[in-house]
């Protein structure tokens, strides 16, 4: 990496570091912009990334999505173009050196009007690719997130300049090697497209039953065709993405409230709690009675 973007990576430590003070993520003034923090390794941590582009500046991290494992460190950014279950681990960290990072979220209008703004030439044609992907840092991007992250220092230039920033930044990576992720999730008529309205309908309903044909419809494709893009942009199939945000709700309702686990798995969209406890047990490593004590215990 070049000298100039240590120095940038510098200036964006201390600003992460000066807004959060402590563990944890932590919202920001400016809308979708995030930064966290983290002084010793932890176990996995799973959620949904939503579209986003994150950055670090200290430490390393793996993401793994399903099976397939992303590593990124202050040389990368790594960026998510849909709503992605995914586990999570920091790998490099100390108290005095903290993991230090930051979450910009975007939404596709967003792409999409950079698109238009632009000459960048797109294709509703492309085949789908991983809504995920990790890229070399590049100095206009990184120049343009510590333009934006500075504006925490001035309040009142935040609602006027945050949307310029955003979509410089946003212009920049689509024009990185793999901008054409991006530029799917906002061209009507794309595969891309068309998953991201199964992935929305999942999201939305993920505690019901739903026929395989049902989704096809909705991404209007056949259903091998739904099979194979679904895959090729999540890498897993519906059914185990539903499996994803069944699982990680009900780990939060189990955290969150004084309930059992029969209960839960019901709510989540179970019929049988012994299968939930099975599912539960694979993803999480401990049947979910244990597995939220030691939560619990981690978390005093």
């Amino acid at each position: 990496m070049s000298e100039e973007i240590y120095k940038q990576q510098g200036e964006l430590a201390k600003l992460i570091e000066r807004y959060s003070g402590r563990n944890g993520v932590h919202a920001t003034a400016i809308p979708s912009l995030y930064f966290i923090r983290q002084s010793h390794v932890t176990g996995p941590s799973h959620g949904v990334y939503k579209p986003s582009l994150c950055i670090m500046v200290q430490g390393a991290k793996e993401v793994w999505l399903a099976q397939e494992r992303f590593k990124y460190s202050p040389a990368d950014y790594l960026v998510a173009s849909v709503d992605l279950p995914v586990t999570a681990q920091v790998t490099e960290v100390s108290s005095d050196f903290p993991y230090l990072a930051l979450k910009l979220e975007f939404t596709p209008s967003q792409i999409l009007e950079v698109l238009r703004d632009s000459e960048i030439q797109v294709s509703p044609k492309e085949n789908p690719k991983r809504a995920m992907f990790v890229s070399r840092m590049e100095l206009s991007i990184l120049d343009t997130v510590v333009r934006l992250a500075r504006l925490l220092d001035n309040p009142k230039d935040i609602p006027v300049l945050t949307p310029l920033f955003t979509k410089e930044i946003l212009y920049r990576v689509l024009q990185g090697q793999y901008g054409v992720v991006l530029e799917q999730i906002a061209i009507e008529g794309s595969s891309t497209y068309q998953i991201r309205d199964v992935i929305e309908y999942i999201k939305n309903n993920y505690g019901r039953s739903f026929r395989i044909e049902e989704l096809a419809e909705i991404a209007n494709m056949s259903v091998s065709s739904l099979h194979r893009h679904f895959k090729e942009v999540t890498a897993m199939s519906p059914i185990q993405f539903q499996k994803q945000l069944r699982l990680q709700e009900a780990r939060r309702l189990l955290l969150s409230e004084l309930t059992d686990a029969a209960d839960v798995a019901f709510q989540v969209g179970y019929e049988s709690p012994s299968q939930f406890s099975r599912e539960y047990s694979r993803m999480f490593g401990l049947p979910p009675i244990q597995d939220i004590k030691r939560l619990r215990a981690i978390n005093v």
